[in-house]
């Protein structure tokens, strides 16, 4: 196991959980593309299609902060210090959000969006600390979930510190317990929260959603539990959970997220299934096991996914204003324009990743600097890990 070479692990090493990447940026597209607000479709086959994947998009976040907090800590660097740390996540966030976002700002031209107490907060990354869905969804709607990772980022130092001073032996009580948070969360929001004020169409209200499913320290439970199932991995107490067992557990966690009431199909139901699947395929891939989530294709979607899930909103947002006047479609049409919108993201993700992204960390993420070299495996580490 890992925690025997004597030396960082690097994250280049684990290639499915790059792979598994993308059918997470996949889900959330799902959940946008079938969203009333956007999807072609029309009639019963909407209304299917947006309940079947209304909670895809639940899934595929709860994923990326999970993953974020597992390779981070697998691949953290003994000798790294705070301002370099952050100075690489820095750079991994900002240039491709800077681009969407001038992007998203030209696709919303005249719309309320565009107001400076709108995209202010969005550009800073702190819109996700207003409840007002018209600042924490400004703009580029699925940014709010990097000012989630900010925090993270700001907070990881002194809690991979905190984490590494557990004993191996208490690791799993300590996962257990942030996983029991997690699901408690949406039940103190329904108890606790005012619920008068709903959301139009939903059965909660704006502060309820905003608090389980946007609000940083919230989010912030998921995180550290991934930080935590690195430890177990790296200390050798992972409990033996197959690749593939994870993945039939997260197929059953969907139809049971299908079933729960809304707030609960955000995270809560997906803790479990999520906090196996992430370590099972990294023990797959430090082990050699087969994994469908490895291999050419698979590393290359994995690689444009942070540009893919932050293109996808506009793409979709975009095409709806272009084609608001030919709807209705039929069930092929619509199927056919979700396709191309799918296609048409990821051609961009693809060239977000290789004009902004890919050159942004290879040229920005270290001071130039003669020793920039005794970081061992960073270039190899930070063109895989792509985290939300």
């Amino acid at each position: 196991m890992p925690a025997r070479s004597g030396r960082a692990p690097s994250y280049a090493g684990l290639p499915s959980l790059t792979g598994l990447r993308f059918y997470a940026a996949t889900a959330v597209f799902l959940y946008h593309v079938t969203s009333p607000q956007l999807s072609p479709l029309s009639g019963q086959t909407a209304h299917d299609a947006a309940r079947l994947f209304g909670i895809a998009g639940g899934l595929g976040v709860s994923f990326f902060f999970i993953l974020s907090g597992f390779i981070l800590t697998w691949s953290a660097r003994p000798a790294d210090t705070s301002g370099l740390f952050m100075r690489r996540r820095l750079v991994k966030l900002y240039p491709n959000h800077l681009v969407t976002f001038v992007v998203s700002l030209l696709v919303f031209a005249g719309a309320t969006t565009t107001a400076w107490q709108h995209w202010l907060p969005n550009l800073l990354l702190v819109q996700t600390w207003s409840w007002d869905p018209a600042v924490s969804f400004s703009v580029n709607a699925p940014s709010w979930s990097l000012g989630c990772e900010l925090l993270f980022y700001l907070c990881f130092p002194l809690l991979h510190r905190a984490v590494k001073a557990i004993s191996p032996a208490r690791l799993w009580a300590w996962a257990v317990g942030f996983a029991a948070a997690v699901v408690a969360v949406p039940a103190f929001a329904y108890a606790v929260l005012p619920g008068e004020v709903r959301i139009p169409g939903w059965q909660v209200s704006e502060v309820q959603n905003w608090f389980v499913y946007q609000l940083p320290p919230v989010r912030m439970l998921e995180f550290v539990l991934g930080m935590l199932l690195a430890r177990i991995v790296l200390t050798d107490r992972w409990v033996g959970v197959r690749l593939w067992q994870a993945v039939l557990l997260c197929v059953a966690a969907y139809a049971v997220a299908l079933e729960v009431p809304y707030l609960y199909a955000l995270s809560a139901v997906w803790v479990l299934p999520l906090g196996l699947l992430v370590p099972a395929a990294a023990v797959a891939d430090v082990r050699g096991r087969r994994s469908p989530f490895r291999g050419r294709v698979m590393k290359w979607l994995g690689e444009v996914s942070f540009a893919f899930y932050l293109l996808q909103a506009t793409v979709l947002i975009g095409g709806t204003k272009y084609l608001a006047g030919h709807a209705p479609y039929g069930v092929a049409e619509a199927v056919g324009l979700c396709l191309l919108a799918w296609v048409v993201t990821t051609v961009l993700a693809y060239l977000l990743y290789a004009l902004v992204e890919r050159p942004a960390m290879k040229h920005l993420s270290r001071p130039r600097r003669k020793n920039a070299g005794t970081e061992p495996g960073a270039g190899a580490t930070e063109r895989t890990v792509s985290v939300r």
